[in-house]
């Protein structure tokens, strides 16, 4: 047997037990687990039973371990292990919606450690068997490597010692400003957001991302990705456009298949089985049937925007991006070992039945459809919060989400959704209303049924944890997590891939690229020069940008404030910063796309309206003069609303000063460059602005660095448009919500279409083998 023992004052001694030709055995010294000795091998004594039960013999196949598990656990144990929490920040504020306590106490109060572990995650591990936690923010790397190691001594000191599966949302972005990266805090190789990826267009590019992602991710003690999100974003208002891979089929199978892929894939000693192993990242793809058809492109997180529509009939193709490429991977994995349906009710779609119910309640679509049609056999969990009661507020995004099935209580909620065909509940920490349901199909099927019935889903759930080899060592050691995230080679492909995501829109006469100094240190500490080297230093005009009050998306007020767009400090190594337009030789204006929010108003409602608005990609307000007079869905109870129309309706953008900062610096510089730097979340009309910019530029999350590299030509951009951008909102009410590229787009001073696909290089308007295989 060889032994080595690493002591780390945070989270205890660990002992590692290497098998010959076989896997390593992680001991925690808290949580009273050994080993057994059998010919020469070393097994894990998860029960501390002193014998070899097959689930904890690492040399037979995870789904026979899983199997003789599942047959062992009681059915709390099952509920327990069904259960997906509510997200969990280390260290847990006080102040947040995230707040718990440690003994009784808030953490700023408490004493305690950074990694230590909350009284609600003691409890929902000892007491309600939960062995998947969602993990928002870490203060740093080292901190979650030793949480992770005090959550998995805790698991496997009680029962039968299963480990936690614990899971991320995205996390890799450059900057913080997308809802669903909470922020991992720490140290992390920065990549554009997912939209960003897909304009590079490039699904090696994107496969690379998942590999390193899925080391950071494993370095982290997370297991589970709950990525990536294949809808395709057919409707351009969508609030979760920016998650996605954009609003072509193709592309996005293409480029959710190389994602997975990157995340899932073992090679080499890291390999334990068809090509899971230690260094593979279970994908939870998201989210089926596809989300990006709302109507009126409103989002099925809040009650306004339950709904996703098919006026034409595109149902099938939004299909694609999981059939054909999430469940058939290039790699030895196979297909995504999870999938999370969406929240909407895909209004119409059932053939079967004819139930109008979410996503994760419906039998045709979970049954019928996913598992049998097409034959997927691994984990479905539903989205956060599906089985809570509703809080009547039709834009509250904390709102339980219990669309179609309003009326069911809490328990029955979970039994309609086993029947369905569901194996885990997201954003539940409690294994009570499980265990109702469980005595429901008792009664109606008999115990031998359901029994078999948790028994199955138990199977799915587990092996994600054998495969992984986290029953064998779920540890990592803090001193490495610190090297391995954020290291500096991972820091390097994030970054250019950044650079390989920007879009140049328009370049009138050549404008890009700028001169800069003739040295520069450049984002990664090297110094190089910027050609042409004769050129001096240009003096560049950055103004400052106003952000109106607001809410967050929890529906916090937000204060008014004026910002620097830019680090200046960054912006002075490449140009030089000046105040004054009239002495600058060129502009550079930051804004972000339109935000007119969710196209639901609490003032409309109260002042008799339906209080459903429109949702806006322009600037200067908007009256909805064409579109729907009825709606396609709606909820006939009266406490809510049947016709969601928003004909007629006007509606205010919160940044319209982006605008206005645009055409005033256009005023202020003369004949002098504008250039323009636009962050997407969706598509926008620029019809408001083009004319008055030289360069238009677009990214979706990116460091100022990059900007400023591309500006000057130390890099030229190669990115092309995932979506389309619209020539004006009539284009977008005309639309049809599931029906992807159906817009007239728009066309600059220059004669170019800002289609799908199009984007510009230092030569012009690029026509490349990528371009020609997409467009």
């Amino acid at each position: 047997m060889s032994n080595d023992t690493r002591q780390d004052q945070a989270s205890g001694e660990i002992r590692y037990v290497h098998n010959e030709g076989g896997p390593t055995i992680g001991l925690s010294a808290l949580s009273g687990v050994n080993v057994i000795e059998q010919g020469g091998l070393f097994f894990k004594d998860l029960n501390r039973s002193g014998a070899l039960e097959p689930y904890k013999d690492w040399r037979l196949p995870a789904e026979e371990r899983a199997q003789d598990l599942a047959s062992r656990m009681t059915p709390e144990q099952i509920a327990g292990l069904m259960l997906y929490s509510r997200h969990q920040s280390i260290p847990a504020g006080s102040t947040n919606w995230m707040s718990s306590t440690y003994n009784g106490k808030p953490y700023e109060e408490s004493g305690a450690n950074a990694w230590d572990l909350t009284d609600e995650q003691r409890n929902f591990l000892e007491n309600d068997h939960l062995r998947h936690i969602l993990v928002t923010t870490v203060e740093s790397p080292g901190v979650a490597a030793r949480w992770n190691n005090l959550v998995q001594a805790y698991a496997e000191s009680v029962g039968l010692g299963i480990p936690a599966n614990n899971s991320s949302d995205p996390r890799h972005g450059s900057d913080s400003s997308s809802e669903f990266n909470a922020g991992s805090g720490g140290k992390i190789s920065m990549w554009p957001e997912t939209l960003g990826l897909a304009a590079t267009f490039d699904p090696q590019l994107v496969r690379r991302f998942g590999e390193i992602a899925a080391r950071e991710y494993r370095a982290l003690g997370l297991t589970t990705a709950l990525s990536p999100q294949v809808d395709i974003a057919t409707d351009p208002r969508w609030f979760r456009f920016n998650g996605t891979f954009g609003e072509d089929p193709q592309l996005s199978t293409d480029l959710g298949r190389a994602y997975i892929d990157g995340f899932q894939t073992s090679e080499g000693e890291d390999e334990i089985a068809n090509g899971w192993g230690r260094a593979s990242v279970n994908a939870m793809v998201k989210h089926w049937p596809g989300g990006g058809s709302g109507e009126g492109g409103r989002d099925a997180h809040y009650a306004s925007g339950k709904y996703a529509v098919y006026p034409g009939g595109r149902f099938d193709e939004h299909l694609k991006p999981f059939t054909e490429g999430a469940f058939k991977l290039d790699g030895a994995t196979g297909q995504a070992s999870a999938v999370m349906p969406y929240y909407t009710v895909s209004w119409e779609q059932d053939t079967v039945g004819g139930e109008n119910v979410g996503n994760s309640y419906s039998k045709y679509l979970i049954t019928d459809l996913l598992r049998e049609k097409y034959g997927y056999d691994g984990v479905v969990c539903t989205d956060w919060l599906i089985t809570a009661d509703e809080n009547g507020e039709k834009d509250s995004f904390l709102s339980g989400k219990p669309w179609g099935v309003e009326g069911l209580s809490v328990a029955e909620r979970h039994y309609k959704l086993l029947l369905a065909g569901v194996d885990q509940f997201g954003g539940n920490n409690e294994a009570g209303p499980v265990m109702e349901a469980y005595e429901m199909g008792v009664q109606e099927y008999g115990e031998e049924w359901m029994r078999a019935r948790f028994e199955r889903s138990a199977v799915r759930l587990l092996k994600n944890f054998f495969r992984l080899g986290l029953f064998e060592n779920p540890y990592v050691d803090p001193e490495e997590s610190e090297r391995i995230v954020g290291q500096p080679d991972y820091m390097q492909a994030g970054y250019e891939a950044q650079l390989k995501s920007v879009v140049l829109l328009k370049n009138k006469g050549g404008v890009l690229p700028l001169g800069a100094g003739s040295s520069l240190q450049d984002s990664r500490g090297e110094s190089s020069a910027v050609e042409p080297s004769s050129f001096s230093r240009k003096k560049i005009y950055i103004p400052r940008r106003y952000i109106a009050p607001g809410r967050d998306w929890f529906g916090n007020p937000t204060p008014e404030k004026t910002v620097d767009p830019l680090n200046r400090n960054i912006a002075a190594k490449y140009f030089d910063a000046v105040d004054d337009p009239s002495q600058a030789d060129f502009a550079l204006v930051c804004i972000e796309n339109p935000d007119s929010g969710m196209g639901y108003s609490r003032e409309d409602a109260e002042a008799g309206g339906s209080g459903y608005v429109p949702i806006s990609l322009q600037y200067r307000p908007y009256m909805a003069e064409f579109g729907r007079e009825v709606s396609l869905a709606g909820d006939p109870r009266s406490s809510d609303v049947l016709n969601r129309s928003h004909l007629g309706k006007s509606v205010r953008t919160r940044n319209e000063s982006d605008l206005d900062l645009v055409l005033d610096t256009r005023a202020q510089m003369g004949d002098k460059p504008v250039i323009v730097s636009m962050l997407l979340s969706n598509p926008a009309i620029v019809a408001e602005f083009e004319q008055a910019a030289d360069v238009i530029l677009v990214n979706f999350g990116l460091q100022d660095q990059a900007l400023l590299e591309i500006l000057c030509g130390k890099a030229e951009p190669s990115g092309l448009l995932p979506m389309q951008m619209p020539a004006d909102m009539r284009t977008v009410e005309e639309q049809l919500e599931d029906v992807p590229r159906d817009m007239r787009c728009h066309v600059d001073t220059e004669g170019n279409t800002y289609d799908f696909a199009y984007g510009l290089n230092f030569g012009g308007v690029i026509d490349d083998e990528r371009v020609r295989k997409y467009r």
